[in-house]
Formats: C-alpha cells, structure tokens, sequence
C-alpha cells in the first residue's frame, strides 16, 4: 500500500488527488459529481489514478451531505428535549437583528417546531448541582413518542449540563433503552460543552437534523470501499481544518458540515508555509459556489462559534463566506439589467456548453465566447465544450438585454467577479483586514480563470495559482492533521484565578486529547496539544481566544499580567482598541489535539515539456488579442500576457500586462498590473 488519496465531493465535479509514496509524484483528476448516488462518482474519480483500492495507504474525503440537507431543508425529523420550564427557548432565539435596516428580516425558521418539543423535569443549579432529581418517566414518554411518531432523532439540551453533563447522559441512556440504534440521540453537552442555553441548543438541534443523512452516507461510503478492497479507514474533513475517522465522524456528524470547502483553507495554509508567506486569501470558485477564507500568520482563520443559514453553532470552524457564484451561475435579466447567480445550472443539465441540455447562460458560457476556453481540452480533456451551444445562449440573453453578445459575455463575467470581490472584502475590509497585504490563493475548477479580475477589483497585486488548482481542496485535505477538540467551562474573574488550577484543569483535557489522537490511530511521536483560554474584560458578552505557551504557563510567576498584556494586544487587532486598566474575566479552556501525517508538499516536480502552443482571438477589455494558449506542464521562466494556461483540472486566464513565472513548487505566481 503507497498510495494517500484525497477526495473533494463538489456540486459540479468530484475531484480526487493521488500521493505515491514510493515515486513522490502527485496525479489529479475529476469526474463529474453523480448527485443520484454520489458513490458512483467517487469512484469514478478514484477509477482515474488508482487501479486498485487496495493499495491505498490513507483515504480521506470531504463531503457535503450534511450542509446539502441543511441548504435544501432535507434533513431529519427531529425531536427536541428540553428543561422545564425551556420548551421555548429555542423559538425565542435571541433578540438581535442580524440586518438592521432589512424592513422584511426574519428570523430563520426553527428547524424544529414548537410542537416537536417537549419539556422534561429536573434541574440544575449553575455550578451543576442538582436541585431537583431528572424525572425519567418523561424522558421515556419522549422516547415512546419518538418511536411511535417516527422520529429520526432526539436532541437533548438541559439546562447548565455544560457544567455537570449527568442528566443528560441518563436521560441518553433512557433514551437508547427505548429507542435502539435506529433513531440518533444527541446530547448537548457532547455537541459543544460550551454555555449560552440557546447556541447549545441550536448546535445540538443542527447536528440531530444533518446526522442521520451524513451517517447513512459514511456507512455506505465505508462499506462499498470495502467490498472494493480498502484496507484503511475512511477519513473526513472536519469543519476545523482537521481529520477524523468516519466512525467518529458518524458519532460527531456536524463536525463535517462545512467539510468539503475547508480543505481549501488547509491546502492555502499549506501553500504559505512552501511560499514562506504569512497571510494570504483562498478563494475557492468551483461550478456552483465561491468560497473565501483566510490564512492569518500561517494559521487558518479559526472561530470557536459561527453562524451557518443564520443558525448558531458552537464549534471550531474555519471562517468561510460563501456565496453563489460559480462558473454554472446563470446569467438573467431582471428590470432590465443584468444579473448573475445565485441559481446555478449545477452538474445537470450544466451550463449550455457542457452539451446537455442546458439553454440558459451562464459564467463559463460567457468564458467559452470570450475565447478564455480551450474548448476541445476542457476538464483536462474529459469534456469537449459545445461552443455554439454557449454563443446561443449568449445571444438570447443579449437580444433580451438588446446588448452586443461579447460586450453582454464580458458584463457577466464583470458582474461575477464584482460579486466575489465583494464576499472577499466581507471577510476582509468589514473586519479591519487589509485584502492589499495578502496573496490571493485561487483554486477550484473557475478560480484561476477570474483570479486576476478580482484581484484588480481589490487592489491585491500578486496572484498564486497552486499545482492541481482544480483539485487543490483535495490536495489540501492530505496537508491537514488529525484533530480533536476539548474545552472545560472555566468561569474566573482576575481576583479568583488560581494559576496552578488552570493548569491541572489544562493537564486533564491534555490527558483526554492525546487519548483521543491515539484512538484515532496517530503515532506518540506525531501528536502534540495547544491549549487556549476565551477571555473577556469585565462587563464585556462574547470573548477572545488567546492562546497559551503550554499547560503549566498558567502556574508560572506573573502569568496574570502576561495573559492580560496578550488580551489587549488581540482586542486592538480585533476591535482597533484595548483597555489594559479594565480587569479581565475567564470563560473557558480550550486545548486542541493534533496528530500529523507525512506531507505530500515535497512532490518532485516533472520537468518541463516543449512549450507546445497555438494562437486563438482573446477578448479582454472589449478587444480582441492573439493569445496563445499552453499547457502548464510546458511553463518554465516568465510568461507575460495575455496567455491562457490549461490543464486537467483548471484553466488560468493571464490578462494583457501581467506577467507569471512559475517558483520552486510548481506555483504559478502572477503579477497582477494595477
């Protein structure tokens, strides 16, 4: 077994990298995603650079099933337990308004409805002590009901179980015993043992809801690669930028909700460190959608909370805005002006070119008409595009609009890169982050087609397109390590800490992660733990993560003013300002797990071929030019523009006055005129 192979499930395709050990080398490919059985183009993919299943040393794959159900409202049937006395506190939600000036904002609707909760006795004070005795009788009354109604699963939040979990893991018990394995039950304090009532509530509620559908699909995905010969386990991409194995992964289903986009963010974070760069912005354009996140000091942009379709959810995740923009965006008139995304022609019938029925225009049409296109080599030669095909739906559009069709195909792709800068500067320039001081990474099958338009749209003036872009958020999935996150509440004001007990509390769940990367099969000598503490000035709602030396920096002789000194510096990056005089509090600890694997970064580079090239009519800016189109594995020295350069995965469009080389990894590094 040599082979470590990485799968990217997309809407449009599904891309697959393959690491030989033995030679260094890395292949990539895709095949088109098959949406009624997904496993059909799994293999597919996996049938394009490896022969056999079996000689597979490591497997690890992103999916969206679980997002898919929640995007489309698919998921689970969900029954929700809840304190007396709580039944609507997860209707009621929270009082803010995310959009202030929308007259027509409205809360998400509740993924569970108020008829589908029920209430069960008992309680707990805050600091977990029991007040009143768990009433199970009811608790099995909710699992009856949950049986006899046809529940998919149970959630289960009570109140302060962040603080002593023991109701909550009886009524678990209680609800297994009438239940079976059939129906999932989630306990809150397992999803994020995190306070704020709500958010653990809404967490628990997301993963009962995507659990079942990503479960069923890691089982069968897990038992066809066995029948096909796999002898390792199945990894998944975790919406941290880590792996699990797919047996926790079935037991802990939402860690995996934002698991395909994210290897991209591990793959940037990857590219920084072979680039020696500290910062840099991924972007991730593939069929259906535009990813953006970011590489911050060499680290990915990491939060402990987000919120996903306006949802709240209490989990390490990588800091990802997506929007709908991707080359199958179609292109529409509305009041007379034209409009882009977000519905997309998906993978069927796909956009016009793809030649299977689709009649509406759409990004990658408008590409194909402006000649930015190798039509007879698209996909790496996997599909010849129907360029009349994409000018008909072109001029239709145009007649509508009553606009030149080239000048039309030029506006959508204006319109689209326009948008997507704009979900850049959402996550940049609205949280004080200049785009200008970092690379732009593009990946995804469309990414380096519009790299450079985007870039001028933010003022950002080097663009790095990576080896296999249109496979780079599988390749990034085999840089990632495994990961396991633990965090102990930890309430203390500056005047009640006690250093040396922080530190055995950090020593304790240090104990719990390496456990945790053993159990996941990771050698002693690859696994190592970083610990963190959430901290806030006195007064102040929502904290910082700030983190730590190791577990017994705690115990040492002035820690308070050194950890208070590093809070102040992290609230003048966030918020602009700190106040080093207001004394501060301690909300919770935070210690990750983390197990390494041998990296494919190191993967010997082919030499270059003969620069085999011919000449097409480009149009950039309204005009035409003569543009040579080439292959990347021919790229050596500097290549100014225009060029289009093409390969398996992806085609870079190098605009007039740019000027690319390729750097020692195989990076395309484009210098983009200002």
């Amino acid at each position: 077994m040599s082979y470590r192979v990485a799968m990217d499930i997309g809407g449009t395709f599904t891309d697959v990298v393959c690491y030989d050990e033995r030679s260094g080398t890395v292949t990539a490919s895709k095949a088109p995603t098959t949406p009624g059985d997904l496993a059909e183009g799994v293999f597919a993919a996996l049938g394009r650079v490896v022969d056999d299943p079996a000689g597979i040393s490591f497997f690890v794959h992103g999916t969206t099933q679980g997002l898919n159900a929640l995007l489309e409202r698919k998921g689970a049937r969900v029954l929700l337990l809840a304190g007396q006395g709580g039944r609507d506190v997860y209707q009621i939600a929270r009082g803010n308004r995310d959009r202030m000036f929308d007259l027509r904002y409205r809360k998400p609707a509740p993924l569970v409805p108020r008829q589908d909760v029920m209430e069960v006795g008992g309680r707990l004070d805050y600091l977990g002590r029991e007040l009143v005795p768990l009433d199970e009788e009811s608790v099995r009354a909710a699992g009856r009901r949950a049986r006899e109604e046809g529940f998919d699963a149970v959630a289960v939040c009570l109140l302060f179980s962040y603080a002593n979990p023991a109701h909550e893991l009886r009524a678990g018990e209680l609800l297994r015993e009438e239940l079976g394995d059939d129906v999932l039950v989630v306990l809150s304090h397992e999803v994020a043992r995190e306070w704020r009532e709500y958010e653990r509530t809404s967490s628990a509620v997301l993963e009962a809801y995507t659990g079942p559908v990503v479960r069923r699909y890691l089982a069968r995905i897990e038992r066809r690669f066995a029948e096909r010969g796999l002898a390792v386990p199945v990894h998944v991409m975790q919406s941290s930028g880590g792996l699990v194995n797919a047996s926790y992964a079935m037991r802990r289903p939402l860690q995996t909700l934002l698991s395909g986009p994210v290897g991209g963010t591990m793959g940037g974070v990857a590219a920084a460190r072979l680039m020696s760069r500290e910062n840099a912005i991924c972007i991730d354009m593939g069929g259906t959608s535009f990813d953006v996140s970011l590489v911050v000091n060499g680290r990915p942009d990491v939060s402990a909370e987000a919120r996903i379709e306006g949802y709240p959810v209490l989990m390490p995740i990588v800091n990802l805005h997506t929007i709908g923009a991707g080359g199958g965006s179609i292109a529409y008139a509305e009041a007379g002006a034209l409009r882009v995304g977000p519905e997309s022609a998906g993978a069927v019938p796909g956009p016009a070119c793809y030649g299977r029925g689709g009649a509406r225009a759409t990004v990658t049409d408008a590409d194909v008409v402006l000649g930015r296109v190798d039509p007879a080599w698209f996909a790496g030669g996997l599909m010849t595009l129907d360029v009349e095909a994409a000018g008909t739906a072109v001029v239709t559009l145009a007649d509508e609009l009553d606009m030149d069709p080239l000048l039309l195909a030029e506006g959508i792709c204006d319109v689209a890169n326009a948008k997507m800068a704009q979900a850049i500067r959402t996550l940049t320039v609205e949280h004080g982050i200049e785009p200008r001081e970092f690379a732009l990474v593009a990946f995804g099958g469309a990414g380096p087609m519009h790299a450079v338009f985007i870039a001028r749209e933010l003022g950002i003036s080097e663009v790095v397109v990576p080896r296999f872009p249109g496979a780079f958020s599988a390749w990034g999935m085999l840089e990632a390590d495994v990961r396991r996150d633990l965090t102990h509440p930890y309430f203390r004001s500056q005047d009640t800490l006690d250093g040396p007990d922080m530190s055995r509390n950090f020593g304790t769940l240090e104990e719990e992660a390496l456990a945790a990367l053993s159990a996941q099969g990771v050698p002693e000598e690859r696994r190592r733990v970083e610990h963190a503490v959430d901290m806030r000035y006195e007064g102040q709602d929502y904290t910082l993560t700030i983190p730590l030396r190791d577990a017994a920096e705690p115990a040492e002789p002035g820690f308070l003013e050194t950890i208070a000194a590093r809070y102040a510096e992290a609230h003048t990056g966030r918020y602009g300002h700190a106040t080093p005089e207001a004394p501060v509090e301690f909300v919770m600890l935070r210690s990750t797990g983390l197990g390494s694997f041998p990296r494919t970064a190191a993967a010997t580079q082919e030499a270059p071929e003969e620069r085999a090239a011919y000449v097409r009519d480009v149009i950039f800016d309204g005009a035409v030019h003569s543009t040579p189109v080439l292959r990347r594995s021919s790229l050596d020295g500097e290549l100014a523009g225009p060029a289009i350069v093409v390969e398996e995965t992806a085609t870079t469009v190098i605009p007039p006055g740019c000027v690319a080389t390729v750097d020692p990894n195989g990076f395309l590094i484009v210098k983009v005129n200002l």
